[in-house]
């Protein structure tokens, strides 16, 4: 092992991994304790006690839990109600769709759950690590508050059974003599004060100790199994001896049974004819000539049986749905009845009424609940010997059973029962009695206590299961403001999160109605529901190299099946509840999003971005993007100091300030030295530049290259920066601003190869100078100009630029001026009405003007200021001096050429230089070379300027970057036109000064140029906000470097924010739609 032994420290030996992996025991902890855990090198501390290795195997671990979970309260109160009202075809419909809605989830969340090890979280940890933390935590709170709505209909169902048919006389609001809404209240209100009462008792025994509502497990799960067994046995006595339960109804109306003894308007007694209590009910005395009820007199009085049994044909009576609107009389089908229809109808409180209008989607989101509780096996994860084996196994075979029941009790309930007695939710027409009870065997008290504690047992279950999800949620992390909850007691027990589960739940308390609860719950399972089958289908589509689940028995179309039955299910149970459900978990999702905490659990929804991006920029390989999709995908460069930290942080508010584009962002910077020398200095660099992009709110990409040189470094960049497709198109570089310095000749040439690159690649350019009086994002312009100098078309780089500008709240309040140069053998009227049209095409709001250039002579301060530069170039080209000489060398050049200017014109020649004026130490002279161009454009108007008619400057928007280099006033401007509008004194000068013959002719007509452009923009811009002018093109000799950066210097000065502009090449902005 000698050949591994440098990876010793940071790999481990396969051995040592497989002897950590073996010693792994699943223990019962929270996700984030698991993974602490699992990061932890030191593992358990040994002050602790060894716990026991979890021993639970599939039954008792996972089948027996989700059995009790899924047969619940709706199977005994609401399932025989339901058949009545569906019919048995409509009812067995919903409850094969609901079953198989969660059959097909259990496969999913097999395959999710035998994906590796799952700790104790069960679902919200498989759907979180599977779908990211922004799905995980708002499918989390979906299900945290699912399982708490759970606790409510719980409490209200075991306060539902307690009422009505074991304890009536226990009610604070009597409902005795009530009738309709009345009745209906009073009831609700006993609803709330109880459970208000059962909810505060079961929070204390959760709160005392959840090892009493453990114990008690078993016990509950023994009054399920009871009652279940005690419906089928009552069946098969049904087919051999129907028990007794008559319901009594008049025509066809149900009647209720309290308040009489007899069904029968009269008997017969002692030879006579005697009316009974239900005449009474109905005529106004007990005599035979009393005044009765219409109705009661025209139809008869009949009984008939509730439970007629399995043998006797009731079933095609009840095969269809029989729905009701509220206060309906439930009336018995197949009898006839006279009744005046236009008649209203009196004594309506003897008569069993319907308590709620019912229709089919109704009856899918009051039956949902009692299919919820697959998830108990998983939740429970940390607890089973062999998760991966249990858990599917376990969960499947619970759902199989609970679907055979609860179809079986579809159609066993309506063979056995009359649809009358079906229909009527309270047992009303039974004496009182629950409907299911009737069907008993022995007796309807087995099936009456039996579903109270039952319904009791799965009320703290859901209150001792909720407190800790939200707790998992919490330790995450993932949701800042639910942190509190995180917390608890000394053992763990998370006391703030049952606080806040006691008070939601309440709600559903404060709701009442059984039939209101059922559905807000049903949306919260639903919604989880479908997230899991949507984390299985992603994960099996995506082909993830860790998708390798251990059950075989799964597949994308049955996940999505299930994903679009749960999505249909919601919205057929109800369509608001559904809306508020899906806002509630997008707002959580956005708010993780924005707020959360950045979390990297290798989910699915990383890989589909993964997957997306790849089919994107492979579909983007395709051609070039067409003009009306242009948009900049900017490339910034910005340099780094010795610490690693950017010298110039505006350029990123710049590019902030830039992006209405929404293009691509890279910021990039380049690192000296070798990689495995200064691989370290890379990330810090990398890291500042983050902070930085964070800072100013730059979404992008950062980037550094490490090269034996910057230059190199920024080539790499500019060539290999973006991917396929998705490259930049613009380069923002700042404008080098202390390029005179002898010491700073390094990054001139750097920046004009910069130049020159860009233009090889046909990548526009963005120079701003004099960056640092840029504004900030956070500053803003309430009023001024962004000027645009037209000179050449770049393809609409400057007219598209200020418009992204303008789309920013800093430059959002300022103003778009275009202004283009005339010469004389142009109309300038015509130019304008043009360039209105053009821009009224284009869609942007601009003033314009058409700026004037008449011919003029070349002015001695041209020919001096050309002459200075040339001369600097030759001068430090024949002398090696150090870096001092060579300073003051300069400096005396440049006071000797001062002095000449100011003995031969004192009067009108006053420039107020700074010392930015001063020559920049080139080490190389410039050759004085014709072919030099300051526009590489064939689209580029000439200029004429003179005799010899150069061709003038491209504009390029160039970014402000250097501070001011010179100020004119206005007699210097006039002694310039003076001196150049005279031929003779031209004459005169050549004769003083003959070494101006000598000068490179090109050279003084592009100096002239940009003097005059300069003289122009100054007098129109020089307030605005912002100038943006087109950038002249590189030379094509590197030997004009100096002389090409002082045409810039020339061309932008005094002016304090400069954007020098150079297009690609390409059209970027068009007039069609």
């Amino acid at each position: 092992m000698a050949l591994f032994e440098e990876e010793m420290d940071t790999s481990p030996m396969v051995s040592s991994l497989l002897s950590s992996l073996a010693n792994y025991s699943n223990l019962p902890q929270g996700s984030k304790e698991h993974e602490e855990a699992e990061n932890n090198e030191e593992g358990a501390r040994p002050s602790k006690k060894p716990i026991k290795a979890p021993q639970l195997g599939t039954l008792m671990g996972v089948y027996l839990p989700c059995i009790q979970n899924i047969f619940g309260v709706i199977l005994f109160l609401r399932m025989t109600w339901m058949v009545g009202i569906g019919g048995v075809l409509g009812s067995f419909f919903i409850v094969f769709m609901c079953c198989s809605t969660t059959m097909l989830t259990a496969i999913s969340m097999s395959a999710i759950a035998t994906n590796g090890v799952v700790p104790a979280g069960g679902s919200y940890y498989m759907i979180s690590r599977s779908l990211g933390p922004e799905f995980g935590g708002a499918v989390g709170i979906c299900f945290y508050l699912g399982t708490t709505f759970a606790g409510a209909m719980y409490i209200l169902g075991s306060i539902e059974l307690l009422l009505i048919y074991i304890l009536p006389q226990a009610a604070i609001f009597k409902l005795e003599g009530l009738e309709g809404p009345e009745a209906e209240a009073a009831l609700l209100n006993n609803m709330r004060v109880y459970g208000t009462i059962v909810l505060s008792l079961m929070a204390l025994v959760v709160f005392v100790g959840v090892k009493y509502v453990n114990k008690l497990a078993l016990v509950f799960l023994a009054c399920v199994i009871l009652s279940i067994v005690a419906v089928y046995a009552g069946v098969i006595k049904t087919a051999i001896d129907p028990p007794d339960f008559p319901i009594c109804v008049l025509g066809n109306r149900t009647l209720i049974s309290k308040g009489f003894d007899v069904c029968a308007k009269v008997i017969e007694k002692d030879n006579g004819t005697v009316t009974t209590k239900l005449w009474r009910i109905f005529c106004d005395s007990p005599f035979l000539n009393a005044t009765c009820d219409e109705f009661f007199v025209n139809n008869n009085v009949t009984e008939i049986q509730g439970i007629p049994g399995v043998a006797s044909g009731i079933l095609a009576e009840n095969l269809f749905g029989y729905y009701l609107d509220k206060g309906d009389v439930l009336e018995k089908r197949g009898v006839p009845s006279v009744a005046d229809p236009d008649a209203p109808m009196t004594n309506s409180n003897r008569y069993v009424l319907a308590d709620i209008t019912s229709f089919f989607t109704l009856l899918v989101g009051i039956y949902f609940p009692s299919v919820t509780g697959i998830m108990a096996g998983s939740n429970r994860s940390g607890d089973l010997r062999d998760a991966q084996k249990s858990i599917p196994i376990g969960t499947i075979a619970a759902i199989t059973t609970t679907s055979i029941v609860y179809m079986s009790a579809v159609v066993l309930f309506g063979a056995c029962i009359e649809g009358a007695v079906l229909r009527d939710k309270f047992g009303e027409g039974v004496n009182g009695n629950l409907v299911i009870g009737t069907l008993a065997w022995p007796s309807p008290w087995v099936i009456v206590i039996g579903s109270f504690f039952s319904t009791c047992g799965a009320g703290l279950q859901s209150l001792t299961g909720a407190p800790r999800l939200l707790q998992a949620i919490s330790r995450d992390g993932i949701i800042p403001f639910l942190r509190v909850f995180g917390h608890g007691k000394a053992n763990g027990e998370p006391t703030w999160a049952l606080l806040l589960t006691a008070s939601i739940c309440e709600i559903g308390i404060i709701i009442a109605s059984l039939d209101a609860v059922a559905p807000i719950l049903s949306m919260f399972f639903l919604m989880c529901y479908m997230f899991v089958n949507l984390a299985c289908a992603l994960q099996t589509l995506l082909r993830t190299p860790n998708w390798r689940p251990r059950f075989k028995f799964y597949h994308w179309a049955l996940s999505f099946l299930g994903m679009s039955l749960c999505l249909s299910l919601m919205f057929i149970c109800s369509w608001y509840y559904a809306i508020v459900a899906m806002v509630i978990a997008s707002c959580i999702y956005k708010y993780i999003e924005f707020c959360g905490a950045e979390k990297e659990w290798g989910d699915g929804i990383r890989g589909i971005s993964l997957s997306a991006a790849r089919f994107a920029l492979m579909r983007l390989e395709e051609g070039p993007p067409h003009t009306k999709n242009w948009r900049p995908q900017i490339l910034v460069l910005v340099s780094v100091d010795a610490e690693q930290n950017v010298e110039q942080p505006r350029m990123l508010s710049l590019t902030n300030q830039l992006k209405a584009g929404k293009g691509l962002t890279i910021v990039g910077t380049s690192v000296e030295g070798t990689f495995l020398n200064n691989s370290a200095e890379a990330q810090r660099a990398d890291q500042a530049l983050r902070k930085l992009m964070e800072t100013e709110k730059v979404k992008g990409f950062s980037q550094v290259v490490i090269s034996s040189n910057l230059r190199d470094g920024t080539s790499h960049l500019i060539q290999v920066g973006g991917l396929g497709g998705l490259k930049h198109n613009t380069v923002l570089v700042s404008w080098p601003r202390t390029w005179k310095q002898p010491e700073e000749n390094l990054r001139l040439r750097n920046f004009v190869e910069v130049v020159r690159e860009t233009t090889a690649a046909s990548l526009a350019l963005i120079v701003p100078k004099n960056i640092a009086a840029y504004p900030s994002n956070g500053e803003r312009f309430t009023e001024g100009h962004i000027d645009v100098w037209w000179i050449v078309h770049d393809g609409g780089m400057l007219m598209l630029l200020p418009f992204l500008l303008r789309q920013h709240k800093v430059w959002r309040k300022c103003k778009m001026r275009i202004f283009t140069v005339a010469q004389l053998d142009d109309n300038s009227i015509q130019m304008k009405k043009d360039l209105i049209t053009f821009l009224y095409h284009l869609r942007i709001d601009a003033e314009v003007e058409v700026v004037e250039m008449h011919d003029s002579d070349i002015s001695a301060y041209t020919y001096e200021k050309t002459l200075v530069m040339e001369q600097r170039s030759q001068i430090l080209k024949q002398m090696h001096l150090t870096k001092n000489e060579r300073e003051r060398e300069i400096q005396s050049i440049t006071d000797s050429s001062r002095g000449s200017i100011r003995r031969k014109n004192p009067s009108n020649l006053r420039p107020q230089q700074s010392t930015s004026e001063e020559p920049a130490g080139a080490s190389l002279a410039e050759k004085p070379e014709e072919e030099v161009q300051l526009i590489h454009n064939k689209n580029a108007t000439p200029t004429s300027t003179g005799p010899t008619s150069p061709t003038g400057p491209p504009g390029g928007a160039g970014t402000p970057g250097q501070e001011v280099q010179m100020t004119w006033t206005e007699e210097a401007e006039k002694g310039k036109s003076q001196a150049a509008a005279n031929p003779d004194s031209i004459k005169d000068i050549f004769n003083m000064k003959p070494e101006w013959e000598s000068l490179n002719q090109s050279n003084v007509r592009r100096m002239h140029t940009a003097l005059r452009l300069n003289e122009v923009i100054m007098k129109k811009s020089k307030e605005a906000k912002l100038v943006l002018l087109n950038m002249p093109g590189p030379p094509k000799n590197r030997m004009g470097d100096e002389n090409y950066m002082e045409f810039l210097e020339v061309l932008t000065e005094g002016l304090n924010r400069v954007l020098l502009v150079r297009g690609g090449g390409r059209e970027v902005i068009t007039i069609y739609s």
